[in-house]
């Protein structure tokens, strides 16, 4: 009673104690006064779509017969299609939520901004393009409901990581993301290398969380905030000690995310965590869970540590070019008749574009505005992404008659598949960047400008001798398409298709409606935006400005 009457006094206006009734009636605005605005549900539709269809598949999946688990993959395509199309209420202005009202010049927990916005198209059209070339090998091979489950758990935390704006949100989202995906690499019932491949992606995840938790327990003892833009206004003014605190807090929670992004040398766990996943979640992978991971390093970079540009940005620059150099040599190496070498040709490539979008990053310590170069980071993500998916989605189909997954598998395509030789071919040319995958060359010219455009000379030819590299093995995968085997058959799973027992000749005669249409919307978009790329390069201008 002492305690509560003590509050209230303390409520009180500052002119001497005020009678007991007026004190009573002035206390009682002030203890109700919430802490926090009320939810924006509009602005955080994107996010909780894919969550809450997570949860109704999960149950739905207990009370379904088998002839009618298919059913849930269409579910998925449409919960995630309606996803998209939540943003476009979003489009126009900006939105924030989870806010505290005893907080000025920040404090949101969530914004819906132009940033946001370009990641969570990138990121629900990557889930959507997945769950197409997903929905055949879930019918033959994976269980239903797990697995949908698991990949809209990933994808409404992958949603939520670009408008986290807070290091707390920012790791839960992270979390999200990545512990679904250990389950999805290792989903297939008895695959002894895709277990492998999950306890591998699993422990080198936990040793990335450990290390940016305790990032974060440092910024915190520094800055007494979570909120990224108040820790942007707090470090570079805190005393000696608790400034090289503020250092280590920045450089570990960094490091973490490099772990999670597969950033060389913390690289080593991807050629074989793709190779023994399931491919579409390889694909899944690749895009969604690297888009994610370098927004969340975007936010961290632009908005909490800019005042430490120049110590972390000239260290940004040197692992892009080792990431690159690495996975752009790792491709190199691939032996084409080595098994399941195609997916990790993909593997080592995504690993070299990595570095590339950590150039745009680099240049941020350039003494230009925060977020001056992560449009760049953001319009090479989205052209990458659906080029890299059409990719994979053709490779899925290959496997469908060649289990091993071997380069030499796609000799003589064209003569097999004319389409899905020719999407093949042109997405390979984007990812290498020549015609007629304009949007490949737009994509590495702008990347190549923001290196100039920071007088890092030396970055932009490390990137020029990569990107001459990786011409090699794109062109020689390319080559292969067209090809013949020696006596003039085209090659298939054990040399030529169809002479086991026919069988691999029906499964490859037979396109499943979902993958046909997953290869067909990344052409369609790949061929969009060569034609004008300028659609995701204006737009993604100036994201954090």
């Amino acid at each position: 009673m002492m305690t509560s009457l003590g509050a209230i006094a303390v409520l009180s206006p500052a002119h001497g104690p005020a009678p007991a009734s007026h004190t009573a009636h002035a206390a009682v605005p002030a203890l109700a006064a919430p802490l926090t605005e009320s939810v924006d549900w509009a602005a955080i539709a994107p996010a909780a779509i894919p969550a809450a269809l997570a949860l109704v598949l999960l149950v739905a999946d207990l009370f379904l017969p088998p002839r009618r688990k298919q059913l849930l993959a269409w579910f998925t395509v449409a919960g995630l299609a309606l996803a998209l199309v939540s943003l476009i209420p979003l489009r126009a202005g900006h939105h924030a939520t989870f806010c505290r009202t005893d907080l000025t010049g920040g404090g949101c927990s969530y914004t819906a901004d132009r940033f946001t916005l370009v990641v969570q198209v990138l990121v629900l059209g990557g889930a959507l393009l997945t769950a197409l070339l997903s929905a055949p090998e879930v019918e033959e091979e994976l269980p239903a409901g797990e697995f949908w489950f698991l990949l809209l758990a990933s994808a409404a935390g992958a949603t939520l990581l670009p408008a986290s704006r807070d290091l707390a949100t920012l790791i839960v989202a992270l979390e999200v993301t990545t512990l679904p995906s250990f389950a999805l690499v290792g989903l297939r019932r008895g695959d002894r290398l895709g277990g492998e491949a999950a306890l591998k992606f699993f422990l080198t995840s936990v040793t990335a969380t450990a290390v940016s938790l305790l990032g974060v327990s440092f910024l915190y003892a520094t800055t007494g905030t979570l909120y990224l833009d108040q820790i942007g206004r707090t470090l570079g003014h805190e005393p000696g000690q608790l400034h090289t605190l503020g250092k280590a807090g920045a450089a570990l929670t960094l490091l973490g995310f490099a772990f999670k992004l597969a950033v060389a040398p913390f690289h080593f766990w991807v050629p074989d965590t793709y190779a023994g996943a399931p491919l579409p979640v390889a694909a899944y992978l690749s895009v969604v869970g690297k888009a994610a991971g370098f927004s969340g390093l975007i936010l961290l970079t632009t908005l909490a540590f800019h005042p430490y540009a120049d110590t972390w940005g000239p260290a940004m620059g040197v692992l892009a070019a080792l990431t690159m150099t690495v996975g752009n040599v790792g491709a190199l190496r691939q032996r084409p008749d080595s098994e399941r070498s195609a997916v990790r040709l993909l593997a080592w490539s995504s690993i070299g574009q990595a570095g590339y979008l950590l150039v745009p990053l680099a240049a941020e310590a350039a003494g230009r505005p925060a977020g001056y170069h992560v449009g760049t980071t953001v319009a090479y993500a989205l052209m990458y992404a659906v080029v890299n998916l059409g990719a994979f989605a053709v490779a899925a189909l290959v496997t469908r008659s060649a289990p091993a997954g071997r380069l030499t598998d796609y000799r003589g395509l064209y003569g097999r598949r004319p389409a899905a030789a020719l999407a093949l071919a042109f997405f390979l040319l984007c990812l290498a960047g020549l015609p007629p995958g304009v949007i490949g060359l737009f994509a590495k010219v702008a990347v190549f400008s923001t290196a100039v455009d920071a007088q890092h000379g030396w970055l932009a030819v490390i990137m020029a001798v990569n990107v001459a590299i990786a011409l090699v093995y794109y062109l020689r995968w390319t080559a292969l398409l067209f090809g013949r085997t020696e006596n003039g058959q085209e090659q298939g799973m054990a040399g030529t298709v169809g002479t086991a027992d026919g069988a691999s000749g029906a499964l490859a005669a037979r396109t499943p409606f979902a993958l046909a249409a997953a290869i067909a919307l990344a052409a369609v978009a790949g061929v969009v935006l060569s034609g004008a790329p300028q659609i995701v390069l204006r737009y993604a201008e100036g994201v954090l400005l």
